[in-house]
């Protein structure tokens, strides 16, 4: 064969390096030149002979090893010379723990026949149309009673919920709470059966850069485990207060990860290395809508707080501090001519909230809650949302003239409220997604109404659905009118056909709003 060497200056400027087409000019070379030639070919001989010298000897030596009954492992190793951890017992343990959910989804519109009402009164002739569709997710086993973490947006209006366990085994399954200020949800699987719940881990623990899991069920592939690393902490993506109301505050503190997620992974588990869940993975950064790079899950520690909320009552009990803040860059440091770019600056105080019961003030800069140093609305949000009303937290602060000071505050709702809502009367609205309250003399000499009932707070449900806001007032069930709460649950909850409200919006106009059941 006859191997062409191209000169790196000029294309055309070639030599050839074959020795067959070279033989002919010897004659004319110079004895000297001869010899530098014959030099050159016994190196370029002897070179690879002595290679596959050696490569038969280590062949040899290593096949005599396997001859001999000993045993290679190969290990993956950093650029330290370090093993990289092994993720396979963390990898067998989490995907029995993981389920794949699947829904069906059922929206029921009610529109209205004016004409019919014009003779007949309000809800006469009305009908019901009906749209139905699918979804799919992940969920993860937290007792072996049956309970399963998932997110909200993965079971958000589903008529029907199924789980396929690991060994495909198939549940359906009901929804215990949901909360879209986190995007998780709670759900029961009905029926009996081996359910392996996966063992909490501390996320407050996670340090950037450590290895973890992602288990779900992207694209429907069942039991998927992918690796990554902690790539960032309390992670505000806004990613939440595009789905909830506005009444909803979000609350947003992800841990960011580079382990593959995909459409599906929703709900599913965040892994540490010891096979622990550390967060519920929720989103990812695309602009494709599948992975490219970055995701993110919601830290176990806030969602260990929320899981037994909804569990325990049916809905979150959550505590505010009542403050808007800021973080601190340069530029407000050098305005508010603060010492350092640490902790969160205070912009305003609610009136009769936590924070101002307990000393905050307008121009303090939070710096701690608890032991926890706070340097984003992400952490601070994150502490906050570990805890309930009624519960009391050590904040420490750092006041106007430099001094620092400790805090003892007491949690309140957005209320200014420290008891916690009932079971009984979570339950008894649960149905309807809201609590309601009654109206005060003051508020129906505003309004000019005699009765009605005011939504207090409302969250997934049937009045969601058909827009019914927090402040809402309902003063008519089917044109009968409505005096008090439990009046108002028993007409909601005690007709079997199409549902005709009055309402008083919180701007104070009237309207009127129908569903079907």
């Amino acid at each position: 064969m006859c191997l062409t060497i191209f000169n790196s200056t000029r294309f055309t400027n070639f030599h050839s390096a074959c020795y067959y087409c070279n033989k002919l000019k010897f004659k004319h070379m110079k004895g000297k030149n001869l010899l530098n030639v014959l030099l050159v070919s016994f190196l370029g001989g002897a070179l690879p002979l002595a290679a596959y010298l050696t490569y038969q000897s280590v062949s040899t030596r290593v096949s005599d090893r396997v001859l001999d009954g000993e045993n290679f492992y190969a290990h993956p190793v950093g650029l330290n010379g370090e093993a990289l951890p092994d993720l396979t017992a963390a990898s067998e343990t989490s995907i029995n723990s993981v389920v794949h959910v699947t829904t069906k989804v059922v929206s029921t519109t009610f529109q209205r026949d004016l004409f019919q009402e014009f003779f007949y009164g309000p809800g006469a002739g009305g009908k019901e149309f009906k749209q139905y569709g699918s979804g799919a997710g992940s969920g993860v086993i937290i007792s072996s009673e049956g309970y399963i973490v998932t997110n909200n947006h993965v079971i958000e209006n589903a008529a029907e919920i199924h789980v396929i366990l690991n060994d495909n085994s198939e549940y359906t399954a009901k929804v215990v709470g949901a909360d879209p200020s986190t995007d998780l949800a709670v759900l029961k699987i009905e029926g009996t059966g081996t359910f392996v719940p996966m063992k909490f881990g501390n996320s407050d623990n996670l340090k950037i850069g450590e290895w973890v899991l992602a288990v779900g069920n992207p694209f429907n592939l069942t039991s998927t485990v992918t690796a990554g690393i902690v790539s960032a902490k309390a992670r505000n993506i806004n990613l939440l207060s595009d789905r909830t109301d506005k009444e909803v505050v979000p609350i947003e503190s992800f841990i960011q990860t580079d382990a593959a997620v995909n459409p599906g992974n929703s709900g599913g588990a965040l892994v540490n290395t010891k096979g622990e869940l550390v967060g519920i993975n929720t989103a990812i950064a695309s602009q494709t809508g599948a992975y490219s790079g970055y995701s993110f899950a919601i830290p176990v520690n806030l969602m260990e707080k929320v899981v037994k909320d909804l569990i325990d009552y049916g809905l979150v009990q959550r505590a505010y501090l009542g403050v808007q803040i800021s973080s601190i860059n340069q530029e407000l440091k050098e305005k508010q001519n603060l010492p350092n770019l640490k902790g969160l600056y205070i912009n305003s105080v609610v009136d009769g909230g936590s924070a101002d019961k307990g000393g905050l003030k307008t121009g303090d800069v939070i710096l701690k809650i608890g032991v926890k140093e706070v340097n984003s609305p992400a952490q601070m949000q994150e502490e906050i949302g570990k805890r309930r009303p009624g519960d009391k937290v050590v904040v420490t602060v750092r006041k106007k003239n430099g001094d620092e000071e400790v805090l003892d505050l007491v949690l309140r709702n957005k209320d200014g409220e420290t008891e916690l809502l009932s079971k009984e009367e979570i339950t008894k609205n649960f149905a309807l997604g809201a609590t309601f309250v009654e109206l005060t003399d003051k508020e129906k000499k505003d309004l000019n109404i005699s009765f009605g009932v005011k939504v207090k707070s409302i969250t997934t449900g049937k009045l969601k659905s058909i827009g019914i806001s927090e402040g809402t007032i309902i003063t008519k069930v089917n044109n009968d009118p409505v005096e008090n709460i439990d009046e108002l649950t028993s007409k909601l909850n005690g007709v079997n056909r199409g549902i005709l409200l009055e309402i008083v919006t919180p701007s104070g106009a009237r309207d009127y709003k129908g569903f079907g059941l």
